[in-house]
């Protein structure tokens, strides 16, 4: 499932008319009738269905929908909310095809008269306005949205929820909030920001005939990583397989204060498969977590106040990647320990307190060679960028982008929708996973699974997506056999693992 810009998404439809030679009246009917096959199988014979329907494709879909609806006996009636003179091209076609087949509209100055006596088991279809609005909504159809936002009524939108910009960064408007949504073609960026995804209610991407070709216009690769992208793309093992063929990783952290981190980025990584795994801690963190992770081997570092200190040279090369940060503290005395492990030939993960430390060493990063991951949270990506947490929510396709591809590094921002941003501008979207992780620890679980990941025999960016379908369906899973979200613990997510594995594998 691509993901896409309003620009995108029109060179996709001017693609399909110009060059592939599909005319817009087809693309119209095959959405309205896949609109129509999806709003029927929720219907009851004796239900009556309004489809509001504006100017463009939109208006054109929802002609196409009451026809359908009508024609297979429902009573499917039109609700105009702009003047005749505006329903043009391909939308006053099927608008004449509808009028052919008995259909009736009512006209937009008995649009709002109309919506105040529906009876609640009616059922709503808005198809107003799709991804072409810009601005607000003029205020007799900001009247009807809001009207429609205060019913009881099943809504159901078509393709985008009227008045709801299709690109991230938008905060002034006024949208339909739709129970479901059926998004043509590729997904738009808001189905994926914080502050938009709740218009859309539950939505699903439709086909409607745009050929293959026509998404190569998007300016960016972008994808939703499902379940199937997740079997094709994860490896398979052999029966003559041994640990070293399975990645030795070491990870970095742990301090008085927090030793359970370590212990939860340990244990991860064990639990989704890493050959061998070394944590490198303190005397006091080991002897806590020790048998927490009895797998595991440990190397020592030397520690003041309860905080790690630089040591010994680390030999690095005997591992085929490091994590470094989870619940290190971020004590200045860490940070030449941090220096080491930054500037070390081998791929790197950096989480957590790794990533302040980084902050005040930001261009190490620029002279790096090896796949470098770092692993924020929107508010640990603010600070690195400087901007603030609204900003991130707001645009967080464009700033893990931009933090990418200016800096070489693979970013996995972190939140209900984790994007994953390649050094390319390559982006991922992983929507696996609840509230249930929305607990400490949770990121520390993330790592480790990342850093198993990111040895095998996969790219990193697609280590880094299985990574994030990994630990989002674990918690999935558990809370749909044996937990709730308020109850799932981060220790919880890393048992969860082998029931991913056992289930999609």
């Amino acid at each position: 499932m691509y993901i896409v810009t309003a620009k995108e998404m029109y060179d996709i439809d001017k693609y399909a008319m110009n060059t592939a030679e599909i005319n817009g009246s087809m693309l119209m009917e095959n959405a309205g009738r896949e609109m129509a096959l999806r709003v029927s199988a929720m219907l009851d014979i004796d239900q009556t269905v309004w489809i509001l329907v504006g100017s463009g494709n939109n208006g054109g879909d929802g002609f196409v929908i009451a026809r359908t609806l009508l024609n297979a006996g429902y009573k499917a009636t039109v609700l105009q909310v702009v003047e005749d003179e505006k329903i043009t091209g391909d939308a006053a076609y099927h608008k004449h095809l509808y009028l052919q087949c008995d259909g009736k509209v009512i006209p937009t100055a008995r649009v709002e008269e109309v919506l105040k006596g529906l009876d609640k088991k009616d059922v709503v279809v808005d198809a107003m306005i799709g991804i072409g609005v810009k601005g607000p909504l003029r205020e007799t159809l900001k009247a009807v949205v809001r009207q429609i936002n205060q019913m009881e009524n099943l809504i159901i939108s078509v393709d985008i929820p009227t008045g709801l910009p299709a690109d991230e960064g938008e905060a002034d408007f006024t949208a339909v909030q739709a129970d479901h949504t059926y998004i043509f073609g590729a997904i738009k960026q808001t189905a994926f920001i914080q502050h938009t995804a709740p218009y859309y209610g539950a939505w699903e991407c439709i086909s409607i005939g745009f050929p293959n070709k026509a998404f190569d216009q998007a300016k960016r690769e972008r994808k939703v990583w499902t379940e199937t992208t997740f079997q094709n793309t994860f490896p398979t093992r052999s029966k003559y397989d041994h640990k070293g063929d399975h990645g030795k990783g070491l990870i970095i952290g742990g301090s008085s204060n927090m030793p359970g981190a370590l212990g939860l980025t340990t244990r991860s990584a064990l639990r989704s498969g890493a050959g061998l795994v070394t944590a490198a801690t303190t005397d006091t963190v080991i002897q806590r977590i020790a048998s927490f992770c009895p797998e595991a081997t440990f190397l020592t570092l030397p520690e003041e106040d309860g905080h790690l200190q630089n040591g010994p040279d680390i030999d690095f090369d005997a591992y085929d990647a490091v994590a470094i940060g989870v619940g290190m503290g971020r004590n200045a005395s860490s940070s030449p320990l941090f220096r080491q492990a930054v500037t070390a030939k081998i791929p790197l993960i950096i989480d957590g307190d790794g990533l302040a430390h980084l902050k005040n060493d930001i261009e190490v990063l620029d002279g790096r060679e090896e796949p470098t991951i770092l692993t924020p949270h929107p508010g640990e990506m603010a600070m690195l960028v400087d901007v603030s947490v609204k900003d991130i929510l707001m645009r967080p396709f464009h700033f893990a982008e931009k933090f990418s591809t200016e800096h070489n590094v693979y970013v996995v921002l972190k939140g209900a929708f984790t994007i994953i941003s390649a050094p390319d501008g390559k982006q991922a979207v992983n929507i696996a996973g609840n509230a249930g992780l929305a607990k400490g620890g949770s990121g520390d679980v993330l790592t480790g699974v990342s850093l198993t990941m990111i040895m095998q025999e996969q790219s990193i960016f697609e280590g880094l997506c299985n990574a994030c379908f990994v630990h989002g369906k674990s918690a999935d899973l558990l809370v749909q056999k044996s937990h709730s979200q308020h109850d799932l613990l981060a220790s919880d997510v890393v048992d969860g693992v082998s029931l991913v594995y056992r289930t999609f594998l």
